[in-house]
């Protein structure tokens, strides 16, 4: 019942946001579900959404055999291929089945490796879209997806190719979420010590996040979707490496690693001067917090996609301001 004449007010709109799921099944499994758990109006997917490595499972007669993890396993049953398949799916990575001459074959033949990869990481990534599509077809929401600096080209474009009614391929474009509010996003990260595959010079992201905001109207009613953390605003916090090693190792000062922020100067830079109603970031998996730059509120859910726990946030927006988010587990 409304008092003394006043009329209803505007319904925020609800964000979901989670980032950096590297190919976990589980994780976007509990992000698809999140949309409905959450009440949320929106569901947005940071960027890194594809896994970082696939593992040949051999088969031998009626043996299977696969290296993961750094321990090799012999599975001699489908039941335990079933729940070795399972338990890769949570890590990320992707398998695929061979011969002992095809496995012979592939090892020392990095271009097939990658045509390899390329194909079983496509096929995740468009399964998911097709099951993200039918998990909202009854309903108002969207699912927004971009990729990260680990994201290979060759692969994110399963989401152009696959997403019809509820899945939005957003990155480089101009989205609206609602009447209100609009979102930019960009996957592009600066020079990282892995040698990814979207890494770019600082000069190279500033061109970027030029590039991207031409088409804001009003960035007091904007979303920075930017896979990459500012520099030094406790969202970028992680250890610093050793890269004349290989791997690169985690440089130690008393018996402790030595933390610094590895986030982007443009992005911080951007952020300062638009000054975006919220900045969504993801990246450094350990650095989940909330942050302000200005009147900008910025927000790492961090990850545990290994683990198959989704880490999130929940933000509602209404009418150009922040009106409340809570960072979730699940």
């Amino acid at each position: 019942m409304r008092l003394f004449g006043k009329k209803p007010g505007k319904k925020a709109t609800r964000i979901f946001f989670a980032t950096d799921i590297h190919g976990s099944e589980t994780s976007f499994r509990k992000f698809v579900n999140a949309g409905k758990f959450y009440e949320a109006d929106v569901l947005i997917l940071g960027g890194d959404v594809v896994g970082k490595q696939f593992i040949p499972i051999v088969k031998d007669g009626g043996t299977y055999r696969a290296r993961a993890q750094g321990q090799t396993f012999e599975l001699n049953t489908e039941t335990e291929l079933a729940d070795f398949k399972k338990k890769l799916g949570t890590l990320g990575a992707y398998w695929v089945m061979l011969s002992p001459e095809e496995y012979a074959a592939m090892k020392g033949d990095q271009t097939a490796q990658d045509q390899v990869f390329n194909q079983v990481a496509g096929q995740r990534l468009a399964d998911w879209v097709q099951l993200a599509e039918e998990r909202l077809s009854d309903s108002h929401r969207k699912m927004y997806i971009t990729g990260g600096n680990d994201d290979p080209w060759e692969v994110i474009k399963a989401l152009e190719d696959n997403a019809r009614d509820h899945v939005v391929p957003c990155e480089g474009h101009t989205v609206r979420l609602d009447d209100d509010h609009a979102m930019i996003s960009l996957g592009y990260s600066n020079e990282t010590p892995w040698n990814t595959p979207r890494e770019i010079t600082e000069d190279e992201l500033a061109e970027k996040i030029l590039e991207v905001v031409r088409g804001v109207e009003d960035f007091r009613k904007c979303i920075f979707n930017f896979h990459c953390p500012p520099k030094d605003s406790t969202l970028d916090t992680c250890p610093m490496l050793d890269t004349s090693t290989d791997p690169p190792t985690v440089i130690m000062e008393a018996g402790q690693p030595v933390l610094f922020g590895a986030g982007s100067t443009s992005v911080r830079t951007a952020i300062n001067k638009y000054q975006p109603l919220l900045a969504l970031h993801g990246h450094i998996h350990e650095s989940r917090g909330v942050a302000r730059l200005g009147q900008t509120v910025c927000i790492n859910p961090g990850s545990e996609y290994a683990e198959g726990i989704l880490r999130g946030v929940i933000v509602n927006i209404l009418e150009g301001k922040v009106e409340g988010y809570q960072l979730t587990s699940g």
